[in-house]
């Protein structure tokens, strides 16, 4: 290796960090020092660097060094600006025509709490000098894109692509000048009059040597550079990372309601080899790993009118709801084990599910001609069971679609690609022989199941025609036995190969939902924006059943009731019970009059009816059943209201003197228990008996006196009933606690709450346990009425109760559950957080939904414009917390005192008449105390928010007091007066610790650090604006 050379020896090796390091530990950073440093002798060859430091932390800098001077011209600089906060109410976006809301009013108070929470408007804290702060970030998206309309194209000679020609000629040129310039010696006098003899001269400046004054020169200098110059230059640098700006206060989503990855399928046509009865069609979506139905039936009708008329006796006109043909289905947990399942059924008939559906396996389409007489005495004879059985149903076929392959597969080929999936071939699995056939001669890849994450947004429309179904089997309807079906699909297996295939051709389009599809009806059958015209057939959005929780507030008016009748044991009956149909029927009390409309129709019927049936099962008295009915449940629920199941034998063949269906058992299930939603599994006995009157209060499992029970009270009717509810919480924490609040609300005693009944002096005890108990109620209902439980929680820590003529100190224990809430959400939903650690649904909540309960017991609904409460406000009776209200010492405050203390300020003697002359009294007697503070404020000048007139001096002065002990990260104090058009009152919660102010003092800071700890500041804004009341005096 050789050596270094002489130059190379003399360079420094030393790193400039260890450098600034030292000569900093040196000299401390010191100017003068290093003025020193550089005017005196070199001692060593360290370059003479400081260490860099960190920038200062202004607010951190404002706290430590409090300012000597306080009034100033630089005073507004550290001030909190009074006129920062202004409270906006924006009307929240309604995705519907027409608002969600109950059609028999809102009665209840809990539905009216929950319909006021579901369409009240946004009360948004709007800072108007946000945008001064680090936290502002103006480069968003939308606004770079926006500034970029209508720039020219910067292009530069080196984008520029040179013509083929013109380039060629450059070239030899440059060979010409290179062979000349190599002639000459490089650097030398000739080379540089060579060139500039061969450069082209500049254009000249006009008037470059006239003579003008400075100043016009400055003028025209300032007008080139104004002309055609872009009104926010720097503000076309692209935005920062989300890594790099040291704070980022991003703006909360707006609360919605929440949707998965949607699809959509539309029903394009369904044709059997021979056509000579309606055939009625539904789908739904199943995950086989889950073992669970994710969506709701969609039903379809594709018959022909032709066919239609067949049931014309038992159809009345048809709405335009149930005429839809393509669906919109939401997917939250999208995988590999989601199959998309077809029903069919038909009209009943005499005979079973083989007999019937043997000539769609027998007879050909080629062999119309040949076999016209069979096929029209078949025609006819279904025209004869539509005619006497149209309005029963029974099962027919099925076949499955393994989603995910679908949406590979299509995602592989060309746009609007068909794909057409048969069941003929008989060797390998069904998934296997289903891909195997594709037009236009591409082999599908078979997916494999597995964790991977699976997309349904970005697949390209597919038309699918599948050309086989399988026949129905009597004694295999269940759930159970479906998803051993679809289980078999995806592995080579040998018990699909034993049912036997139909025949038939149905295609389906899908392909990603678009955004905003038109003509678009909810599951609710309410019209979704745009909805140009009610004329057009419509898409219908059907409900999701997620595979796992899903936790998003409520955010819309919803309340349905799913009834599947799932078996029944009707082997032990005595008497003819073999082709036996269920008739549901929603109730609101015993007489068959009081039957409800309230059963969403199916396909080509009313919107709603009184009754449904089951699909029939022929000559099974043990028959499984595959139906879904829908329900509209009524806001308001009663003792009365309850799910009747009459069943019925029904005659196939036609004889005299023997009716169509005849019952053969009662049973039912009560809506209510304790109050309480009824929902879940259930094992019924059924009576051979009409139930007596005031059955509905009673459960089927009470022994009633004199009936007769089929085989000796035994359960022997299995349904499941699902609930999918705004209102019901289906927490028996929640419930509770709810019912609780109400009882107080509207002074309703005594309170039956499960088999208790709670009487007025034991409901602060049954209170506070129902509170307490909030921490052993489930996420996902937490979280679905977070909003309104948030609501009554803090309702309860600014505005105690009143009970029994005594205030109830429920503060400490609202607050502590509270706290508990935001932990389990920081704890267990961790995946939604901002940069910062918030969670984004605290963060959505105090941005749009909070706001502060109304003070004003004369007006139950204020003015938007006076305060936060907004329409509506918070509902219920107006109790201050102050014992001036009150002239029994509360009970639950374990006061020992000898005489009668202030609520604002322990050490204060008496009891004022009003908070307001509370507040005046301190003012007066203490004079307002700046010792303690060194940020100050003007107070508010003007209250253009709802400022009460009559008490804006003395409001002014207390208002200024309080803001004077928040940090320059916290609202002023004017906010409080901006929000509630007066001054809060102090709340009695701090005098049950004893100890006097300083107590008070020290409880508050430990709830201000512990919403640091767990909300990550989040709460702090807003709950900070009642707990610095207690510190204004």
């Amino acid at each position: 290796m050789a050596e270094r050379r002489a130059f190379a020896q003399k360079i420094s090796r030393t790193v400039a960090a260890e450098v600034r390091k030292q000569i900093a530990g040196q000299y401390g950073g010191s100017p003068q020092l290093f003025k020193n440093l550089s005017a005196g002798t070199t001692t060593s060859n360290a370059v003479p660097l400081t260490e860099a430091v960190e920038p200062v932390d202004f607010e951190e800098y404002l706290i430590t060094h409090p300012p000597i001077v306080e009034s100033g011209p630089l005073r507004d600089l550290i001030e909190f600006p009074p006129d920062d906060i202004e409270v906006i109410y924006t009307p929240r976006e309604c995705r519907t025509v027409v608002q969600a809301v109950p059609e028999e009013g809102d009665t209840d108070p809990h539905v009216r709490d929950c319909v006021r929470s579901y369409t009240e408007d946004w009360a948004i804290v709007n800072r108007k000098y946000h945008k001064l702060g680090t936290g502002f970030n103006p480069n968003t998206l939308d606004k770079q894109k926006e500034r970029q309309k209508g720039l020219p194209k910067q292009v530069f000679e080196a984008d520029e692509m040179p013509d083929s020609s013109s380039y060629q000629d450059d070239q030899d040129d440059l060979k010409r000048r290179s062979m000349s310039i190599d002639d000459t010696p490089r650097g030398s006098w000739a080379c540089s009059i060579f060139d500039l003899k061969n450069s082209l001269p500049d254009a000249l400046l006009p008037h470059l040597l006239d003579r003008a004054p400075n100043e016009e020169i400055d003028r025209h200098n300032e007008e080139q550079r104004k002309a055609n110059r872009h009104r926010e230059l720097f503000a076309l640098h692209p935005a920062l990372d989300e890594e790099e700006p040291i704070e980022r206060h991003c703006v909360p989503e707006v609360p919605k309601e929440h949707f998965g990855q949607r699809l959509l399928v539309k029903c394009l046509s369904l044709k059997f080899e021979i056509e000579i009865e309606p055939i009625f069609a539904s789908l739904a979506l199943y995950d086989v790993k889950e073992k669970k139905k994710i969506s709701e039936n969609f039903f379809f009708d594709l018959n022909s009118e032709q066919t239609k008329a067949m049931l014309r006796p038992h159809i009345q006109t048809a709405a335009i709801t149930t005429l839809a043909r393509s669906a919109i289905f939401s997917i939250t947990y999208p995988s590999q084990d989601v199959f998309l399942v077809i029903k069919l059924e038909k009209v009943l008939q005499q005979g079973d599910i083989g007999e019937c559906a043997e000539p769609y396996m027998v007879f050909k389409e080629s062999d119309a001609a040949k076999n016209k007489e069979k096929l029209e005495k078949l025609r006819s004879q279904s025209e004869q069971f539509c005619q006497r059985l149209g309005r029963y149903r029974m099962p027919f076929a099925w076949t499955a679609i393994h989603l995910m392959n679908i949406v590979n597969s299509a995602g592989s080929l060309e746009r609007d690609t068909e794909l057409e999936m048969s069941l003929s071939e008989r060797k390998g699995s069904w998934s296997e022989r289903r891909n195997s056939s594709i037009m236009g001669r591409r082999s599908l890849e078979r997916t494999t199941s597995g964790d991977e994450s699976c997309s349904l947004t970005g697949f390209r429309p597919a038309t699918l025609t599948i050309t086989n179904f399988f026949k129905q089997e009597g004694d295999r309807l269940s759930d159970e036995d479906l998803y051993k079906f679809l289980a078999d699909m995806r592995r080579p297996s040998s018990v699909l190969r034993r049912l036997r295939p139909i025949t038939a051709q149905l295609k389906l389009d899908i392909s990603p939902a678009p955004e905003n599809p038109h003509y678009c009806l909810t599951s609710d059958l309410l019209q979704v924006k745009p909805y140009p015209d009610s004329r057009v057939r419509p898409t219908r959005e059907i409900l999701e059943f997620p595979a796992r929780d899903v936790y998003v507030p409520n955010t819309t008016y919803r309340n349905l009731l799913y009834v599947n009748p799932q078996s029944l044991n009707f082997a032990n009956r005595q008497g003819s019970a073999r082709n036996i149909t269920v008739k549901v029927q929603f109730m609101n009390g015993e007489d068959p009059s009081n039957a409800m409309q309230v059963i969403f129709g199916k396909s080509s019927c009313a919107d709603f009816s009184k009754e449904a049936y089951t699909a029939v099962v022929y000559h099974n008295r043990s028959p499984d059943f595959h139906d879904e009915i829908k329900i509209k449940l009524p806001a308001s629920l009663s003792d009365h209201h309850h799910i009747l199941f009459t069943f019925y034998h029904v005659s196939c063949q036609q004889k005299q003197n023997t009716p169509l269906e005849t019952p053969v058992g009662y049973t039912w299930i009560p809506m209510l228990q304790n109050g309480r939603l009824r929902t879940g599994h259930f094992c019924l006995p059924v009576s051979l008996e009409k139930p007596p009157q005031s059955y509905s209060v009673l459960s089927p499992d009470v022994p009633l006196p004199g009936m007769k029970w089929v085989d000796n009270h035994r359960g022997v009717f299995n349904v499941e009933v699902v609930a999918v509810s705004t209102i019901h919480t289906q927490d028996q924490y929640l419930d509770k606690f709810f019912a609780l609040v109400h009882a107080l609300d509207e002074h309703m005693f005594p309170v039956r709450i499960g088999d208790m009944r709670i009487m007025e002096n034991s409901l602060e005890a049954e209170l506070k346990s129902s509170i307490a108990a909030l921490n052993s109620s489930q996420l996902e209902p937490v979280v679905r009425f977070l909003h309104l439980l948030l609501d009554k929680l803090v309702l309860l820590v600014v505005r105690p109760p009143v009970i029994a003529g005594q205030i109830v100190n429920l503060g400490q224990s609202s607050f502590e559950v509270m706290a508990s809430i935001v932990n389990r959400l920081h704890k267990y939903l961790d995946t939604s957080q901002d940069m910062h650690g918030r969670n984004n649904l605290l963060s959505s909540y105090i941005h749009y939904v909070f706001r502060l309960p109304s003070t004003d017991p004369n007006s139950p609904s204020p003015d938007p414009c006076s305060s936060l409460t907004g329409p509506g406000g918070l509902g219920g009776s107006v109790h201050y917390a102050t014992m001036a209200r009150s002239a029994v010492r509360p009970a639950s405050l374990n006061l020992n005192r000898s005489r009668s203390l202030s609520n604002s300020n322990p050490d204060i003697s008496g009891t004022p008449t009003s908070p307001d002359d509370e507040v005046r009294s301190i003012i007066g007697s203490k004079g307002l105390d700046r010792s303690n503070s060194w940020v100050h404020t003007m107070g508010c000048k003007s209250a253009p928010w709802g400022s009460s007139p009559g008490s804006a001096p003395e409001t002014m002065q207390a208002m200024e007091r309080c803001g004077n002990r928040m940090s320059s990260h916290t609202e002023s104090a004017s906010f409080l007066q901006t929000l509630t058009g007066r001054l809060p009152t102090k709340k009695v919660e701090p005098l049950a610790l004893g100890g006097g102010a300083s107590s008070t003092r020290l409880f508050y800071l430990f709830v201000h650090l512990l919403i640091c700890f767990v909300c990550g500041c989040v709460l702090l804004d807003r709950l900070m604006l009642y707990l610095m009341v207690v510190e204004s005096c």
